[in-house]
């Protein structure tokens, strides 16, 4: 039995994912059971886009790579309003649910709504439409569904909030080969009713997938 192959055996036993799947996954903190349940949900998350066309909303945490994506949404749009795509951003737009297949019928007619992600160190208060701070004992909430619509020139409002967004709880990743993070995917601008620092300081972020 080869080094790699033993290595592979002693995580299998332990629950843990072998470092040569690691080495060609998407970045988890998952358990290796949790990590083939999460990996079979991307699968059929794909394959219904396939078979059916074009979503309603898009779980972004099933994307190996969501930064492509989100280029894709904007190049879509560029070309259709022939706009130059180095001058387009995305404004966000909370919703006031977390679930779009149940509330939506058909998908935006520019961007595209996004869910399946969490909050860290906040939650979103659904009366004020507003971040709020965190129930006591909870770590982590759903987050809500969040309409990335394309536009040009867009400038940040500095009343609001920059949540980042990572995929994992980790919030530490190198560059890849692209030039971009392994785990930042972009900031999402939120509105607040406190100071930044506020959010700041409890560490307030969205996140493609918890631990567990």
């Amino acid at each position: 039995m080869t080094a790699d192959l033993d290595a592979m055996f002693s995580a299998l036993q332990n629950n843990y994912i072998p470092s040569i799947w690691e080495a060609v996954a998407y970045p988890s903190l998952k358990p290796l059971a949790s990590w083939f349940e999460d990996m079979i949900n991307r699968v059929e998350f794909f394959r219904d886009w396939v078979i059916n066309d074009q979503p309603i909303a898009y779980w972004i945490s099933a994307f190996y790579f969501p930064q492509g994506f989100l280029t894709a949404v904007l190049q879509a749009y560029s070309r259709f309003y022939m706009v130059p795509v180095d001058v387009l951003g995305f404004e966000f737009v909370v919703q006031d649910f977390d679930d779009p297949l149940n509330e939506v019928d058909e998908p935006p007619t520019e961007g595209c709504l996004v869910y399946g992600l969490y909050m860290d160190g906040c939650r979103w208060d659904y009366e004020e439409m507003v971040l709020g701070d965190q129930e006591p004992g909870v770590m982590y909430v759903n987050a809500p569904t969040i309409h990335f619509v394309p536009c040009k020139n867009y400038k940040i409002d500095p009343e609001q909030y920059s949540c980042p967004l990572y995929k994992t709880s980790v919030r530490a990743g190198t560059l890849s080969t692209t030039g971009h993070s392994t785990n930042f995917v972009l900031a999402i601008e939120m509105d607040t009713n406190k100071p930044k620092d506020h959010w700041v300081l409890r560490g307030a972020a969205l996140l493609t997938m918890l631990n567990d």
